[in-house]
């Protein structure tokens, strides 16, 4: 832990439900709503508001010539709490920490000053922030990673329209068709050499590359150096840096060779092929001026203002609705809500009520008046519109403006009018969370939430999936800093009959400990409790609260750290008993966090959805941890799954710390919600010290006049250096999403094919070619397929867009494996007479039992020859338009034997085929 002692708290960022956590939109070709956040471990320094609107303001111009007249038009930037005030800077009304789009804080790690985009979904699905440090936008980094305004547009594109980088620093170098080995980019005019530099002290040596035996590629050491003088106008997605370049790779300058993240995310589109589909360039406004100038915001974090908007008509006395809202909103007020926090309350039926004024939360003596407040009768109708109005004017009476306020609010019954004060609530500046109660909770609200950036909740009437508790627990703060933050580390209920016992484990790590809040509920007697320490001590005192039917334990100061153990013996027939345990971060070091989302709110059959759930400790990824997914429907059901960090499937990166899996399973048109439980074993999860995806590239250095003139080494951590952590256990809530268009089908209908294979990858050896992936499933990444097709050509395109046409290989003899296995196959390519045959090009297709196909994979290269190092002169001659004039003699095969292994195919066929 010795690594992060020094660290001040970084932020704890929560994803949003949904596909996308910005608030940005396009209005005549301007983009408006975007948040850049100062993080509050960063020092005071008013310098760094200034160099971010110089950075914005240039970026604009760079965008604008880049994107058809793209601008940035208004920006938000949020000053920390812990910053002084000054009189411009402005309460903000929707924007938070929740959902920034660039957030400006430390380094990941000490000297690790790269930008980055935190993305992790699809090619064209966007990104979810930007990450830039102080000393990157302070300008103190400029000679490493270029200006600053540059790099704001290539993140802008990996966060705005889901593209990804022309470069690739696990493969830096890769066998062209002109037989030579080439630096990975685009546009390959841009001009540089292939050098070892290495600098000690004040003396600096060059040395030519040498290549690998087993890659046939350079050296680990090897780095290109562009020429300083370039005339390449393309790309912004590889060095944007270079004076010359102001645009994006299009169809005819992209290079398809390379194995950029680009060509292997997006399918070996360009990345203006991909930003020109988006939604941004559906309606273009026709403009000849310059755009203005960006119009900036600055809004500076102040207390917490959240007022219960709580729902008591006659409905909630089913179900046991009342005293379960009772009971999560007791542990809200008890242990969610921050001190400093101003909290009020309010009731509804069919009119408000309000039962308390804002309370700042000080002490426990605040958090204990305000339990007295909650509702005891269920009666009435349902007026949403009158709860929410009541809710402002509890606010106003202690501000004149309700910007940036919370109103929480719970509900179980419909509202024909609670359309009525959309526009309202739209206009006031409040952050409206839903929380929805049983089946029949109005859909209208969910509205009210998106549009003001709020979060949206389900919660069944199942008592035992302790959805409701997991609702408020939730709704944390994301504006104060993580050492103020309640941590859920165990969330779970089960169905009981008298006698049976209830029997768990949760971990304190040394992450946590800080006022640890046990809570037990049940529905109709009280439980036997047991609770032992790490120690084996039992610890007691728990007060028990009769009418609430519910008992707690807050153990102020430190907790041990280590696994305690709960015992829970049932006292009545058909009993359900619930415990959740939350803990604050101990101020020692960042506490590991989980946060968890759907890949959309809202879905239509038979598109899948995807889960995703993130694992960090400040900002490093976490490794190896257990992580399940429970998801459950308005009715009660729930479907639990394995979530994977395997970079196949729905996963797209390995080792990012992000979990992911496929839902497929929903069975009926409904409301749904997701809850993850995350699990590290000791010695088995890890830190990930490595390099982020999506960092920017970094500049070696320059060539200027035939000489290589370096920058400092970029700060890299030894893949040795990880150390494993010690156990812990999470539980994060994803929010809610729907489900629609379900058809009423037989249960043994098919209608998922297999996922996608994204992994395949090609080694040549000497006349063998081996390939591996990782297995997908007969319903996406569930299950097992029928059988792979296999086939090859000497054309990426010719494979991508007519798949079925190439050349099959025999998988007689390949038997799938179960879903997320790898696979392993070999087979020999044999004659190829031609001598300008370089590569060949290798893509699987999977088939399920009910002959479902899935997309054609991933298309990996394999060469078939050793390519030619650099000779003198030392510059790169590259051709800088490969793919306008390819080579008019392609490859004539009379021949070709496909060997696999233990059999032997001869086909007979003339091609005339694009060498890959």
């Amino acid at each position: 832990m010795g690594l992060f002692r020094s660290f001040v708290f970084l932020l704890a960022l929560y994803l949003l439900q949904g596909s996308n956590t910005s608030l940005v939109r396009l209005d005549n070709n301007g983009y408006e709503g975007i948040i850049i956040a100062i993080d509050p471990a960063v020092p005071e320094d008013e310098t760094l508001i200034q160099q971010i609107k110089d950075m914005v303001t240039a970026a604009s111009t760079y965008l604008f010539e880049a994107t058809e007249k793209r601008f940035f038009k208004n920006v938000s930037i949020l000053i920390p709490e812990n910053w002084k005030n000054i009189t411009q800077y402005k309460r903000p009304k929707h924007e938070s920490y929740k959902h920034p789009d660039v957030l400006v804080s430390p380094p990941t790690l000490p000297g690790r000053d790269e930008p980055y985009t935190k993305q992790f979904t699809a090619c064209e699905e966007k990104g979810e922030y930007i990450h830039f440090t102080p000393d990157f936008v302070l300008g103190k980094k400029q000679n490493e990673f270029g200006p600053s305004s540059r790099l704001f547009v290539h993140e802008w594109a990996h966060h705005r329209w889901g593209v990804f980088d022309e470069y690739n620093d696990d493969e830096p170098f890769y066998s062209a068709n002109t037989k030579k080995i080439e630096a990975t980019r685009c546009s390959t005019g841009i001009t540089g050499i292939n050098r070892v530099y290495k600098c000690q002290g004040n003396s600096c040596v060059t040395k030519r590359c040498k290549t690998d035996s087993k890659t046939n590629l350079y050296e680990k050491d090897c780095q290109f150096f562009p020429d300083t003088y370039q005339t390449e106008k393309t790309s912004i997605m590889f060095m944007q840096g270079i004076d010359s370049v102001a645009e994006f790779c299009n169809n005819k300058t992209h290079n398809r060779e390379a194995p950029s993240l680009q060509n292997k995310m997006c399918n070996f589109r360009s990345t203006w092929e991909v930003i020109s589909n988006s939604e941004d360039f559906r309606n273009t406004v026709v403009m000849v001026a310059p755009p203005p100038p960006p119009v900036f915001s600055l809004l500076k974090i102040s207390e917490r203002i959240v007022c219960l908007v709580l729902h008591k008509s006659g409905s909630m006395a089913g179900s046991n609705r009342l005293n379960r809202m009772n009971q999560a909103a007791k542990h809200f007020l008890l242990q969610t809500v921050e001190n400093g926090s101003w909290v009020g309350m309010v009731h509804f039926d069919n009119r408000a009520d309000t039962k308390s004024n804002l309370i700042q939360i000080i002490s426990s003596n605040e958090r204990r008046q305000l339990l007295k407040s909650l509702p005891t009768v269920a009666s009435g109708g349902t007026s949403i519109c009158s709860g929410i109005k009541s809710g402002f004017q509890v606010i106003r009476k202690n501000y004149s403006q309700i910007d940036g306020s919370e109103i929480v609010l719970l509900t179980d019954g419909e509202d024909s009018s609670a359309n009525t004060c959309i526009d309202e609530v739209k206009q006031s500046g409040a952050i409206i969370h839903f929380i929805a109660l049983g089946p029949n909770a109005d859909k209208a609200v969910i509205k009210m939430s998106n549009v003001t950036g709020g979060e949206h909740f389900y919660a069944s009437d199942e008592a035992q999936n302790n959805g409701l508790i997991d609702a408020f627990a939730a709704l944390a703060s994301g504006n104060t800093d993580a050492s103020q933050q309640s941590l859920q580390l165990e969330s779970k209920g089960l169905k009981l009959d008298s006698t049976d016992w209830m029997n768990g484990t949760v971990i304190i790590d040394s992450t946590v400990g800080k006022d640890t809040f046990f809570l037990i509920t049940w529905n109709q007697e009280l439980p036997v409790i047991s609770l032992l320490d790490p120690t084996g001590n039992s610890v007691g005192n728990f007060t028990v609260d009769p009418p609430s039917k519910m008992a707690y334990l807050s153990i102020p100061g430190t907790t041990k750290v280590g696994v305690w153990a709960y015992s829970l013996q049932a006292n009545a027939k058909e009993e359900t008993l619930t415990i959740t345990v939350n803990s604050v971060a101990n101020s020692s070091v960042p506490p590991i966090t989980v946060n968890a989302k759907m890949n959309k709110d809202t879905n239509s059959f038979p598109s899948p959805m995807i889960v995703y759930a993130e694992i960090l400790q400040g900002y490093i990824p976490i490794l190896g941890a257990n992580v399940t997914a429970f998801i459950e429907s308005n009715t009660g059901k729930t479907e639990v799954l394995e979530l994977l960090d395997n970079g196949a499937g729905a996963d797209s990166f390995k080792n990012d710390g992000v979990y992911s899996r496929y839902f497929t399973t929903y069975k009926e048109n409904d409301r749904y919600s997701l809850k993850v439980r995350a699990h590290g074993g000791e010695n088995a999860v890890m830190r990930n010290l490595w390099h982020p995806l999506n960092r920017a590239a970094y500049i070696p250095g320059w060539v200027v006049d035939g000489n290589i003139k370096g920058n400092p080494p970029r700060p890299e951590i030894d893949e040795n250096t990880q150390t494993n952590l010690e156990s812990f256990t999470r539980i994060a809530s994803g929010g809610a999403f729907v489900v629609s268009d379900v058809p009423n089908l037989p249960s043994s209908t098919d209608v998922f094919p297999p996922t996608q294979i994204t992994d395949l990858k090609a080694t040549s050896d000497e006349d063998e070619i081996s390939l591996t992936w990782t297995a997908p499933g007969d319903d996406f990444d569930v299950g097992k397929v029928r059988k792979y097709i296999i086939r090859i050509s000497g054309s990426i395109l010719d494979l991508r867009d007519n798949f079925d046409d190439a050349l099959q290989v025999n998988t007689t003899y390949l038997l799938p494996n179960e879903a997320n296995s790898k696979e392993t196959f070999t087979f020999k390519p044999g004659n190829i007479s031609e001598e300008n045959a370089t590569h060949i090009c290798i893509a699987i297709q999977s088939v399920d039992k009910s002959n479902l196909t899935s997309r054609v994979s991933n298309i990996a290269q394999a060469a078939l020859f050793v390519p030619q190092a650099e000779y003198i002169p030392d510059e790169i001659h590259p051709d800088p338009t490969p793919d306008k004039n390819p080579p008019k003699s392609g490859l004539s095969i009379s021949t070709l034997v496909v060997l696999v292994v233990g059999t032997v195919i001869i086909v007979s066929l003339i091609l005339s085929i694009t060498i890959c």
